[in-house]
């Protein structure tokens, strides 16, 4: 099939949502069902799953979800556009796919639809940080893929299949959603992206999304500097193993704050910059309202301490003086 050359419009998919993506807010994105569906929306289809991003500690890690009427995954998805695992396709190709994709009139956006979901780094890591029970990856993941399912049946595709690359044992993830979709014929399986094109379609999407999503943040820090800057190159893959990546992390570290919401802090790669014995941040301590005996615990110990000192609380510029100083009769 002849390619069209990309356009710059075309470069960056609809998925990126420009305002969430930079403030760290989680997001989805779902195409317009394609025309071949809005005329006969009884269609059996096939669903794909899969992600893209879940190792790095910088940037979103981004789920895709790629649905076309079964009669037509074989031929059109393999044997005319050549879909694959997204890791084996060269990014030249992976962007042709995804703007063939969104392109109007192409056999690909009249017949298929796709979704994704791109969970910020700000929230991967505020799920695994929590207190208490933490929201781990995996448990993200799961709730993501059970929206976008929900997602997709919602808009009226009549999903028959489901196929998803595994992120954990395949029988314990099929199983659980095979209880929430009973009446959906469930496939979980490893290496999913390379056995069944229409997750290899989910991870294209999935792959390009994410892709962008870096390019877009570096660029927003790099403050649309020189070409070399602008390019998420300059951070590396995003991976902790990637020297760049590390590299980047130590020479834009605020020594407070740490960095902004592209990084993962729940990542083991980010708390050791962040450890206090590297001599590279400031030591915060963080009054905790419940283990320290709550706002009577506060004030109870600052007035033990003043009494100690032998001066009055609000010398201390603690709790006392929070409200200023108190005002005698004769000054009223």
């Amino acid at each position: 099939m002849e390619e069209v050359p990309i356009t710059e419009n075309e470069s960056i998919p609809p998925s990126i949502h420009r305002d969430a993506l930079l403030s760290g807010i989680t997001y989805s994105h779902y195409s317009p069902l394609p025309p071949l569906l809005t005329q006969d929306p009884t269609t059996p289809c096939v669903l794909g799953i899969d992600e893209a991003g879940r190792g790095p500690v910088l940037g979103p890690m981004v789920y895709g979800v790629f649905y076309i009427p079964a009669s037509l995954e074989a031929t059109l998805l393999s044997q005319t556009h050549h879909f694959d695992d997204s890791k084996v396709l060269t990014g030249a190709v992976r962007s042709q796919l995804m703007a063939t994709l969104c392109r109007a009139e192409t056999d690909l956006h009249s017949q298929c639809g796709w979704a994704t979901t791109v969970i910020s780094a700000r929230d991967i890591s505020s799920g695994m940080l929590k207190t208490g029970i933490a929201y781990n990856l995996n448990a993200q993941a799961m709730d993501t893929t059970i929206e976008l399912i929900k997602g997709v049946l919602d808009r009226g595709v009549n999903v028959r299949e489901v196929y998803i690359d595994t992120i954990g044992p395949p029988a314990v993830y099929q199983a659980k959603l095979l209880r929430i979709f009973p009446t959906l014929s469930i496939t979980v399986a490893k290496k999913a992206d390379s056995l069944y094109p229409c997750v290899s379609a989910a991870s294209v999407a999935a792959k390009v999304t994410r892709d962008v999503a870096l390019e877009v943040c570096y660029s927003e820090l790099s403050d649309g500097g020189a070409a070399e800057s602008s390019s998420s190159k300059g951070w590396g893959s995003g991976y902790p193993s990637d020297a760049k990546c590390s590299g980047w992390l130590r020479a834009n570290m605020d020594p407070v704050f740490g960095w902004g919401n592209e990084c993962r802090f729940s990542w083991g790669t980010a708390k050791s910059m962040l450890e206090p014995d590297t001599g590279a941040v400031v030591d915060v301590s963080w009054w905790n309202g419940v283990e320290d005996g709550g706002l009577e615990g506060l004030f109870g110990r600052a007035k033990v301490e003043s009494e100690y000192l032998g001066i009055g609380m609000d010398s201390l510029g603690g709790p006392g003086s929070w409200y200023g100083q108190a005002v005698g009769k004769n000054e009223m």
